[in-house]
């Protein structure tokens, strides 16, 4: 009478236990001999070791109304990839390999195809970066999501020996800026992105082709968030700063990593263009102004390095580009671009 009663609410329990064997399935490949099993407590274990002065490095993100999109199109792999992505992205500014991960995934209806290809998509984020999912809530909630909806967040935590932490005491005016491409615009922007092209309203545009893509726009907003970490990790002891290009673009990013007394000058045009950032500003009559202001421009993730270990760097990714210099800060602003 009770599983009556709450699954006439909305929820359904035996629904739900099947849906946590299939979470633990997923969870159970990104597994190591760190994870202890728990014996079905309310919390994961994880053996943290092989550090001398570990410094835990922690953060918390979602992939915001890209989920909309993914939503449109019933695919969730993508978003499920993100939310591993874009976290680990967060803490290896710091120097900090991903030790273990946890999800909140909140619905209305549950719908366990959804839910397998979401999952399937946070244990390949996770592999990816031989990080361990060792826990998260599934929470079925009825009345507070409209049918379809969801929402999804993602934590974190990661390590670095403190001696090798990035700093930024050691930047100096002359320091050259270091460019990463992105894939495209990542997880951010996608609330002036459904604007621009009144996705909300007739979601069949996401189908639509225009001559600069090379599919069509759907497939292009969801082309995965780039995961920097395997590109990164062997030249961190090279690099004075690193920023993840997110929500704020440039300007707002690059001075979280700089110095009061110095800034960043960017040359535009020194790294390739995305043709979708292209279609936005043309469809939605943006500003370029306003157009670095929301959206990365092309560049994921920005480093700092000496003179002295540019070669390396370029030695080691050669895909890397050189797209500035920082400077001696003057004034107000501290992010330059220069020929825009």
């Amino acid at each position: 009478m009770a599983s009556d009663a709450y699954r006439a609410s909305g929820v359904d329990l035996d629904i739900m236990d099947g849906l946590k064997d299939r979470i633990r399935a997923f969870a159970a490949m990104t597994h190591g001999p760190e994870v202890i099993d728990s014996g079905g407590s309310f919390a994961g274990l994880f053996q943290l070791s092989g550090y001398s002065q570990p410094v835990l490095v922690a953060s918390t993100d979602g992939v915001g109304t890209k989920l909309k999109i993914a939503a449109h199109l019933s695919h969730f792999e993508s978003v499920g990839q993100d939310l591993v992505t874009l976290n680990v992205n967060d803490i290896l500014t710091q120097g900090a390999k991903p030790l273990f991960f946890l999800d909140y995934v909140a619905f209305s209806n549950l719908d366990p195809q959804m839910m397998d290809t979401l999952m399937r998509g946070i244990t390949w984020g996770c592999r990816e970066v031989g990080c361990a999912l060792i826990g998260g809530e599934t929470a079925q909630m009825p009345g507070t999501y409209s049918k379809g909806e969801l929402d999804l967040a993602g934590f974190v935590v990661g390590a670095v020996e403190r001696e090798r932490m990035i700093d930024r005491k050691s930047m100096r005016p002359g320091d050259y800026l270091v460019g990463f491409s992105s894939s495209g615009v990542h997880t951010n922007g996608f609330s002036l992105i459904r604007k621009v092209f009144n996705i909300d309203a007739d979601p069949s545009v996401l189908f639509n082709r225009y001559p600069e893509l090379n599919h069509q726009l759907g497939e292009e907003l969801l082309v995965r968030h780039r995961c920097y970490y395997p590109l990164l990790a062997p030249v961190f002891e090279f690099v004075s700063g690193l920023a993840h290009i997110t929500g704020g673009g440039l300007p707002g990013k690059m001075p979280a990593i700089l110095p009061d007394d110095l800034a960043a000058s960017f040359e535009l045009g020194s790294w390739p263009s995305l043709p979708i950032f292209d279609v936005i500003q043309q469809e939605g009559s943006v500003s370029q102004d306003e157009m670095f202001r929301v959206f990365n421009m092309g560049l994921g993730m920005v480093a700092v390095c000496s003179e002295s270990n540019l070669s390396q760097i370029q030695e080691l990714l050669p895909e890397c580009t050189v797209v500035g210099r920082v400077i001696k800060r003057e004034g107000d602003t501290q992010v330059i671009l220069n020929g825009g």
